[in-house]
Parts: C-alpha cells; sequence; structure tokens
C-alpha cells in the first residue's frame, strides 16, 4: 500500500511540473505574439500615413474620403485597404477622420492583452501617439 501512495504522489508531482512547464511556455509564446502584432500594427499604420500623405501631395494637399482610391489609383498607394480587411495580425484599423482637409487613423487591438497591449493613433502630418489598451473585464 505505501509503494502505491508513493506512486501517486510521484505522478501528481510530474503532472504539477507539466502544468507548470506549459503555463509558462504558453505565456512566453502569447508575449512574443503580442510583440509581433504590435510590430505589424505599427508598420501599417506608418505605410496607411505615407500612403495618404503621398496622395495628398499628388492631389493639391487634399486627401481621400476613404482608403480605395489608395488601392484603385495610378500610382497605386497601398496594395490592400487596411480598414476594411480588419481585423489582421490581432489588430483592427479605423480611420475616425478621413476626409480632404486630413485624416486620424488608429490600430486597435483585437483582445487587449491577448492579441495586443498598446493601442496606435496616427493623424495628418504623421503624427503618431500610442497608450496602453484597457482590459474590458
Amino acid at each position: 500500500m505505501n509503494n502505491k501512495a508513493r506512486s501517486f504522489v510521484t505522478i501528481m508531482i510530474i503532472a504539477a511540473l507539466c502544468a507548470l512547464i506549459l503555463r509558462i511556455a504558453l505565456e512566453q509564446f502569447i508575449k512574443r505574439s503580442v510583440v509581433q502584432n504590435e510590430a505589424v500594427a505599427v508598420s501599417t499604420l506608418k505605410l496607411v500615413s505615407a500612403a495618404l500623405e503621398s496622395y495628398a501631395k499628388n492631389n493639391r494637399g487634399i486627401f481621400p474620403s476613404s482608403l480605395e482610391p489608395l488601392t484603385k489609383t495610378t500610382p497605386i498607394y497601398l496594395d490592400r485597404d487596411y480598414i476594411k480587411e480588419s481585423p489582421i495580425k490581432g489588430y483592427t484599423y479605423t480611420c475616425s477622420k478621413l476626409d480632404s482637409s486630413g485624416y486620424n487613423c488608429s490600430a486597435n487591438p483585437v483582445t487587449c492583452m491577448m492579441s495586443g497591449s498598446t493601442v496606435y493613433n496616427i493623424s495628418t502630418g504623421g503624427l503618431f501617439v500610442s497608450e496602453g489598451c484597457i482590459k474590458d473585464e
């Protein structure tokens, strides 16, 4: 009977260690994924901003009212409409202001702290601002 008790305790210790190792590995995977998603979000917003600025420069300072003209005009400024294709790599892209006078676009994580931990905003002139996201509970 004593050997059975020792075997059970050994199995429980091994199970607990496996659970701990799995948790640590999962946390590291999520952190790495968040960092990658944030890098994609920053580069995407800067790409959108550069495309909008170039479009306005070529059109007497007038910005488009959507990203669609950037994908369909010649020259092509963007390879795709990031707002319509959202979410991309854990971030949703929106432009709260996109008219002839300027723009204000943002990238928000789909799930705060799981797909990203930062909200990014970019506005006319390439002004880039970031702030931590607030986790909904």
